[in-house]
């Protein structure tokens, strides 16, 4: 019994020292805070408890090491004189931060086009000092320039000033910002809407937010460039179905919830990710058939409705006005201000509870400068136009079907295939040689994907069952030199620009045309007939 006893002065010591550094503890600020959070977290979780004082001890260590001590004394350590020091860094030369410009890409640097003064369907241009007709801009109810517009910018300009100078969330959000969500929600028929100040960041922010790790997204193998980009961020798990195929889609599906029920998986958050009217072709999407596969499988579907909002349906609602479809059938609608109402942003419609979980989670509203009040106003002008004055939208209709009577009537004489709906404001016009497709290692400038076209495509990959193969190196150029032509007789169009290498999917090359109601059918008329006097000068003969 007397080993114990000898003891009892030291554990009188421990216990007082314990008490006294408590007593020391709790006179910090917040520390009833901590004290209640270690409790928790150890009734919760012991082994967490452990875990943390881990890491507070290795904490500490680091930050107590040395971290530019260097043990001069190994073995592999190699001391420089002065003089030889010196000479390294003289003989040392950086690394491009790119690689040069190709003698393509300095041509076409040197020969693009620059607009003298505001940009409208009959600009001038700076190099020749000729009027020309413009299909390259995205001026399709042709409300750029419009003076109703530019009068209600000046005075808004004159009353709020230039920038927002600052992001929504803090304080950039004014009074016109609201009333463009309200102008836009009523328009569509939603409950709410968002508005973002950067159009491609919208859909690449859109994403992210709702979709996470963990989550599930069933997209088109066609979708732009900036729903990849939301997608890759949000880390989901991804499913891709051929494009603009629901049968395809109807499949993927199908082996999803199989494969659910036979792993006896939870069910996750579940999106599908397209495009209304599709910007890399232009083709259009069957929004009712969707709407029932959605409904069926129970998913919620985001839409990017870029290039159909403003451009199809009595008003240019988009794709539910023109099928008829209820808004309120999908859960979020994306789309473009800069493109359809000659403004800049983007935005997103839905439901309330949509709307505002993305003023705290939408990164590019969360971190981004709020849209000019100018160009807020220009934008709720625009859709007053399009609400007010219908003809608007039959005169582009109308001028649609003029330029696609003439091109197709050219696809008929030239090498050329139209993948574009015809009801689309955006024409794509891509060159089909003549000559069969052959098996063969895909190169820098060949872009290839061989499977068989029996062969049901890998929802998990990114190839396309009937893959095309195309050179596109001779393509952008064959393409450029139709554009150069179609310019020099007048007519200013322009090849789809894409970043090679960068994008997950390359896109066949193109010429993009958009059709504006901005000038009369007589004028489309005269500028179909350039752009085929183009291509049947540069590809007629390689027919």
């Amino acid at each position: 019994m007397s080993a114990p006893s000898s003891l009892d002065p030291l554990l009188t010591f421990l216990s007082y020292s314990l008490l006294k550094v408590q007593d020391i503890f709790f006179q910090l600020p917040g520390s009833a805070v901590i004290a209640r959070y270690v409790r928790s977290s150890h009734q919760n979780d012991p082994g967490r408890t452990a875990l943390e004082l881990i890491l507070v001890v290795f904490a500490v260590r680091t930050l107590l090491q040395s971290r530019t001590r260097t043990d001069r004394s190994a073995s592999n350590f190699v001391k420089l004189t002065e003089k030889e020091i010196d000479e390294l860094v003289e003989e040392w030369v950086p690394e491009p931060f790119t690689a040069p410009l190709t003698p393509a890409e300095v041509h076409e640097l040197a020969n693009l086009p620059v607009i003298q003064g505001a940009s409208g369907p009959k600009p001038k241009l700076v190099n020749t000092g000729k009027t020309v007709l413009n299909l390259a801009s995205y001026n399709f109810a042709g409300l750029a320039g419009n003076e109703q517009i530019k009068e209600r910018a000046i005075e808004t300009l004159r009353k709020y000033g230039l920038g927002s100078c600052g992001p929504p969330g803090f304080y950039g959000t004014i009074d016109v910002h609201m009333d463009l969500e309200r102008d836009i929600a009523e328009f569509l028929g939603t409950e709410s809407c968002i508005i973002y100040s950067q159009g491609f960041s919208t859909v690449a922010s859109v994403i992210p937010a709702f979709c996470k790790r963990g989550d599930l997204i069933v997209a088109d193998r066609g979708v732009n460039f900036a729903i990849h980009k939301g997608i890759d961020i949000s880390r989901s798990n991804v499913r891709w179905f051929d494009h603009n195929d629901l049968k395809s889609l109807e499949t993927v599906l199908e082996s999803i919830e199989k494969e659910r029920k036979k792993k006896g998986g939870k069910l996750t958050r579940r999106f599908i990710v397209t495009e209304g009217i599709f910007e890399n072709d232009g083709q259009m999407l069957d929004l009712p058939k969707l709407i029932e596969l959605k409904q069926k499988y129970k998913y919620r579907l985001i839409l990017d409705e870029s290039f159909s909002f403003g451009t199809v349906g009595r008003t240019g609602r988009g794709l539910t006005e023109l099928y008829n479809v209820p808004a309120t059938q999908i859960d979020m609608i994306v789309g473009s201000i800069a493109n359809s109402l000659c403004s800049a942003g983007g935005f997103c419609a839905g439901s309330r509870v949509v709307v505002d979980h993305q003023r705290i989670n939408g990164s590019s509203f969360v971190f981004s400068a709020a849209m000019p009040a100018l160009m807020a106003v220009s934008a709720s002008e625009g859709i007053s136009l399009l609400t007010s004055q219908p003809s608007l939208l039959t005169t582009l209709h109308e001028n649609i079907r003029a330029f696609r009577l003439i091109l197709d009537a050219t696809a008929t004489v030239c090498p050329i295939q139209i993948p574009s709906h015809p009801a689309s404001a955006i024409v794509h016009i891509q060159y089909r040689p003549n000559a069969p497709a052959t098996l063969q290692v895909p190169t820098a400038t060949s872009h290839k994907l061989s499977l068989s076209p029996s062969k049901q495509s890998n929802p998990s990959s990114l190839a396309p069952r009937d893959a095309q193969e195309f050179d596109i190196e001779l393509e952008d150029k064959l393409l450029q030199d139709v554009v150069d032509e179609a310019l020099s007789q007048g007519v200013l169009i322009t090849r789809a620009k894409r970043l090679r290498g960068q994008e997950p999917a390359e896109p066949r090359p193109s010429i993009r045309i958009a059709i504006t109601a901005a000038l009369t059918k007589k004028e489309i008329e005269k500028a179909g007939s350039v752009v085929r006097s183009a291509l049947v000068k540069v590809l007629g003969k390689r027919r």
